[in-house]
């Protein structure tokens, strides 16, 4: 994704625009610090996407998880 300075999206909004019309959204950065992204009125949005919980069942945590590695930690620190 493209990131263009606020001195050259104000030279450029309209080609800028533009791009991002056709699906090539654009971050403005403030002295190199990215402030606005700039999509598509109707491009989906990311909030849609759940994150959270997106491999629930597919993953398995051993019941000894907790002493896993435990001589080894003691052996490295000295507990």
């Amino acid at each position: 994704m493209q990131t263009v300075n606020i001195h050259e999206a104000k030279t450029h909004l309209s080609r800028l625009i533009e791009k991002a019309a056709r699906g090539e959204p654009f971050i403005i950065a403030k002295a190199g610090k990215p402030m606005v992204k700039v999509i598509p009125v109707d491009q989906p949005s990311d909030a849609k996407v759940q994150r959270i919980g997106f491999m629930a069942g597919q993953l398995t945590v051993p019941d000894d998880f907790d002493r896993m590695g435990r001589d080894e930690i003691e052996g490295l620190f000295g507990a």
